[in-house]
């Protein structure tokens, strides 16, 4: 079987042009610091804190573009850590998620659902899901070969679109489990 590019996923969070212009100011655009590897998606100059009720995440990063529904996304480590319990969840799925505050230079945005830890996942293109036999929202198992730390991630939701670059999405816990390692194969 072929192997398959996994990347880290650190703490982010996506904005709507509305939570934008109120914690940056009123027409604020995101600034690009760089493309990541999903075409279209960028890491933004901009950060923000993200509050729960422990504590708080200083400087954390925003991934543009802009989007329909605010969204944070930390690992299980991080959200507890702040005093937050996020659920497991794919990107997108906020409805009844947990709550934070946001702050930004210009204001306050508090957010009644939004917080998840995102469930590990495999962006691919229809190409390569035909190539490595999957289908989309397909559930598999990707085993990870590292040093002294590896394992088989279970429960790793397929996504095809031909919008995508193909790649394995995993938090900060997941990549430390594994020791960072940065491919993996697909098994079923």
């Amino acid at each position: 079987m072929a192997k398959i590019l996994v990347e880290t996923s650190a703490r982010h969070i996506h904005l709507t042009q509305e939570h934008v212009d109120i914690l940056f100011g009123a027409g604020h655009q995101l600034t690009k610091k760089k493309d990541l590897s999903q075409p279209g998606q960028f890491a933004c100059e901009e950060r923000v804190t993200v509050v729960g009720p422990k504590r708080e995440l200083a400087n954390v990063s925003i991934l543009g573009p802009v989007r329909k529904a605010s969204q944070v996304e930390l690992s299980l480590t991080d959200a507890r850590s702040i005093g937050i319990t996020a659920p497991v969840r794919e990107s997108g799925d906020i409805a009844g998620s947990a709550p934070c505050k946001l702050v930004g230079p210009a204001g306050e945005v508090e957010l009644t659902e939004g917080v998840i830890a995102a469930k590990r996942h495999i962006h691919i293109t229809p190409e390569d899901a035909q190539s490595f036999g999957v289908a989309d929202k397909e559930i598999v198992k990707v085993k990870i070969d590292s040093d002294g730390r590896s394992l088989i991630f279970d429960d790793v939701v397929v996504r095809v679109s031909a919008s995508y670059a193909t790649a394995m999405h995993i938090d900060t816990d997941e990549s430390n489990a594994c020791g960072g390692a940065n491919s993996g194969e697909i098994v079923k």
